[in-house]
Parts: C-alpha cells; structure tokens; sequence
C-alpha cells in the first residue's frame, strides 16, 4: 500500500493535486450559489457565513442576504440592525458584525472592493488567515492555503498527524503542508475541491473511506485510526446560567432592549434580561407593584461555552410615560420582523404573542 509520507516530493504533490482535482469534476459541489458570479464580495460572505454552519444552513440565508446587500456597498451603507436582522438564526452573531464593520473599512479604504493581497485582506475585523486565502484563491486565483477546519481534518489522517491541533507546533506543520500541496494552476478549484472533500467523505463521524480518491494512500486507514484522527479534545462539562426575561406586552408592543455591542448577542435586541427576579421587580416602575406577572417555563439555548435556562416572565400592561434605560424600545410586530433578533428569542416572542392574542 503506498502512503502519503513527508517530507513530500514534486511528484508526489503533483499526483496528489491531480487525484484530487479529478475527484472533484466528477464529485464535487459545483451548483452552489456562491459559486456563480466568484466575486471577492461574493466568496467573502459565503466563507464568513459557513464558518461553523453548514452548507444546507447558509444556502436560504446566503441568498437572503445577496439580495439585499448584492454589492460591497450596499453591505457598508446598510444599517447594522438590518443587518444583524438577515443573521438571525445563523448564530455567532459577532461574525455579522465584523462583515459589517470590515465593508465599512473596505468600502473607505480600498474602493468598495475587498484587498487584493493576503496582508491587507487579513487586517480586516473577521478575517483570519485561512478565510484571507480561500477568498484570493477562489475569487482571483492567487495561491494562497487554507486550513480551515475540512482541510486540518483531511491532513490529519492523510499524514497521521497526531496531537491537538491547534497547538502552535501543529498549525505550523499544518500549514506548512497545506502551502506545499496548494496548485499554481487551477487554485480556486482545488481549494473548493479540499474542502468539499473534508465536508462530504472525510467527514468528523460519519466518514466514507470506500468513495475517497486517497484510500490507497492514507495512513490513518491503513492503520485503522480513522476514527481516532484528529485527536479529539477532552469536552469541558459546560456551565449552565439562568436569566429571567420581561416579555412586557401592551397591545401589539413589546418592549425590547438592545445588548451592548459585545458579548453574547451583541447588537441584538432582546427583552430585557435579569440575573434574578428582584433585579426584575426593581426594574418595574413602582405603579406596575400590584401587577401580576406570569413566570413560564424555562427554555434551554445551549452557546459555546454555556447553556443558558431563559425564563420567560410574561406581563401585560400599559407602558408607562418613561422607560427607565435609554436603550430600552417599544416595538410592534412589523417592528420585530425588521429587527435583529436572535432566534430563540424571536421564536419565544412568536409563542407569547400568540398566546396572548388566544387568551
């Protein structure tokens, strides 16, 4: 059986290259949006999307998303609850903010376009060095590696690479094969193909070694280790905090607070939230004292790093003459549908809302 070994040999990064560029006329994903039309622009928003999303799940919002911002500009122009509003549901909000904040820069800086070389592309909010090179590769064919998560994994076990792999010294060895192995020629193919092929075959679980194109040639097949490669990382027990939100309805308005521009949700509007029930109650003006307010069952989102029990604390009242925070708003339904929501609280307003419309 001939395995892949370092160090590599030009013939040997040339078989590679051709095996995996023959793979992927025949196999690989040619049909998706971002591949039509392969803008700087264009392939920027797809790969700030797709990072820790799934294809399936970007496609409706990628397309959303182009509709309303289809150039540079109108991204730079647009305001940032707009926005955050086509991100809703895509998680990891900060990921739309730094899109937003970098076509700002791009916008001033570089004439609506996005930098054509790897040091400017990177100086950008968002913008590591992986995303810097699949965006040069894929949109103007310059031969610039990438390492993001389908590729580590595909390397991994063609090379058995052992290890934490987010270790300097790995990222080093990483990177170093990856610069190796990327083409002159056929750049953005064979950078969609390895990714393809990490997103498709080598996948972390439910991998297809019998339809992958290196089968003769990897090592952590041959050795029977495709399942422990890459290394997994011992799993934290997560945290689980609680937080009490006011939904605080008068009619068809809610009242809804806009989170700080960093941290969990930033830029996003929520009803206000609380650690505990007395911050809640002190947070009512003193005529709301005798009102009742309904404590529902708690909904579980699990982030990164923490699970959160949100516990909806329904009210309904007439709003006072003055909210108490500056940042706090009244918004009606076609206001929530426009606003930046993150969606386990838009589908929890949508539950109360129409429990009170029945009620």
């Amino acid at each position: 059986m001939s395995l892949i070994k370092q160090p590599l040999t030009p013939k040997s990064i040339l078989n590679f290259q051709q095996t995996l560029l023959s793979w992927f006329d025949e196999h690989g994903r040619h049909d998706l949006p971002w591949q039509e039309n392969k803008t700087p622009y264009r392939v920027w928003v797809s790969e700030i999307m797709l990072q820790q999303t799934q294809v399936k799940t970007v496609i409706p919002y990628y397309l959303k998303f182009m509709n309303s911002f289809p150039t540079l500009q109108d991204l730079a122009e647009a305001d940032q609850d707009d926005v955050l509003s086509h991100w809703s549901g895509l998680g990891y909000y900060s990921r739309a903010r730094n899109l937003h904040k970098a076509a700002q820069i791009a916008h001033e800086q570089f004439d609506s376009d996005l930098p054509d070389n790897l040091e400017d592309m990177m100086s950008l909010p968002g913008i590591g060095r992986s995303t810097a090179g699949a965006i040069l590769a894929i949109s103007r064919k310059q031969q610039t590696p990438i390492q993001d998560g389908n590729v580590r994994r595909v390397l991994s076990r063609l090379f058995a690479i052992e290890g934490d792999l987010s270790k300097a010294d790995k990222q080093s060895e990483l990177w170093d094969l990856a610069s190796q192995l990327t083409p002159v020629d056929r750049v953005d193919h064979y950078t969609q193909a390895i990714m393809d092929l990490g997103a498709t075959l080598c996948t972390r679980t439910k991998y297809q070694c019998s339809r992958c194109p290196f089968i003769g040639n990897c090592n952590a097949y041959a050795s029977d280790r495709v399942h422990e490669l890459p290394e997994k990382k011992k799993k934290k027990q997560m945290p689980i905090k609680q937080q009490f939100f006011l939904f605080w309805f008068d009619g068809d308005e809610l009242l809804m607070s806009k989170r700080p521009s960093t941290g969990i949700w930033g830029g996003l509007w929520v009803p206000p939230a609380f650690d505990t029930l007395e911050e809640l109650d002190n947070f009512l003006p003193n005529e709301l004292e005798q009102t009742p307010l309904s404590e529902l069952s708690a909904h579980r989102h699990v982030f990164s790093h923490y699970k959160l029990d949100m516990i909806p604390v329904l009210l309904t009242s007439s709003k006072p003459r003055m909210i108490a925070e500056s940042n706090d708003q009244w918004l009606s339904v076609s206001d929530w549908l426009k606003a930046g929501i993150p969606a386990p609280i838009k589908q929890l307003i949508n539950q109360l809302d129409k429990s009170e419309n029945n009620s």
